[in-house]
């Protein structure tokens, strides 16, 4: 993590009105990073993002970017309104730059053949006259994926990027997240997948209100780590040189006269 940041949180502190939810956050993102959070539900994933993006002001703390840093942002599936009457071409096309200062809506040959571009990057280029409620997860996903690409960013920020989606679209997404860094572009997601996704990235940050612990995954994949953080005991067993966590609740559950 030593390489210059492309953006830094310093002990930042953000609230809803008056009910606090991070405090003294800090997190580095350098040029080529690719960072995870993870932590429960309600323990400020998100609003770490927003603060990231500037859709959030801090109560304090301080938020710095690389001058004119250009950032994708991808949003929770959940969050879309996926029977919206657009095509993929169309919803990419949402997202290209404004013109001027500002937003048109009729698109130029070259911004058609950029889209072309970016779905064909993403192996769904077959897809562009689809509508998007008729798309599979894993294929809505990489539309969203698409959208933050057209801006040509440095820096992707993803919110529960495999929230919804099936073992083999996780999969595939992760190998093309792991294309898509490996092109040179720094990753910050957040994620509730210890096992699916987060084992598998270089750099986790673990949040509760507050940063627990960062680190390589078998650094901060750890006993006592995940139970301050989630709050119940979970064990981690190491296969193939990966953490694989495991809920003691499920085996104690699952097993006749488990713990």
């Amino acid at each position: 993590m030593s390489a210059a940041p492309l953006a830094r949180l310093d002990r930042v502190s953000c609230a809803y009105g008056r009910t606090p939810v991070v405090s003294d956050v800090s997190l580095t993102v350098p040029a080529g990073g690719y960072v995870g959070v993870v932590g429960p539900s309600g323990s400020g994933k998100t609003t770490v993002l927003r603060a990231l993006l500037a859709t959030l002001r801090p109560l304090s703390g301080t938020v710095e970017r690389a001058p004119g840093l250009r950032i994708g942002y991808v949003p929770q599936r959940e969050s879309v309104d996926w029977n919206f009457p657009v095509t993929v071409n169309e919803a990419v096309l949402m997202a290209r730059p404004r013109s001027h200062g500002r937003w048109v809506p009729w698109s130029s040959r070259s911004e058609r053949a950029e889209v072309q571009a970016v779905l064909d990057r993403l192996g769904i280029g077959a897809l562009g006259g689809r509508h998007i409620r008729d798309l599979s997860g894993g294929q809505q996903q990489r539309v969203f994926i698409a959208r933050a690409l057209l801006g040509r960013p440095q820096l992707l920020v993803m919110d529960e990027p495999t929230s919804g989606v099936d073992v083999r679209t996780r999969h595939d997404l992760l190998h093309l997240l792991g294309d898509l860094h490996a092109g040179g572009l720094a990753i910050v997601l957040t994620t509730h997948d210890l096992n699916g996704l987060a084992a598998h990235l270089p750099w986790l940050v673990c949040l509760r209100g507050r940063v627990v612990a960062e680190g390589a995954p078998l650094d901060v994949l750890t006993p006592a780590v995940l139970e301050e953080t989630y709050g119940a005991p979970m064990d981690v067993l190491v296969h193939g040189g990966m953490p694989v966590v495991v809920d003691q609740a499920h085996v104690a559950a699952a097993v006749p006269g488990g713990r």
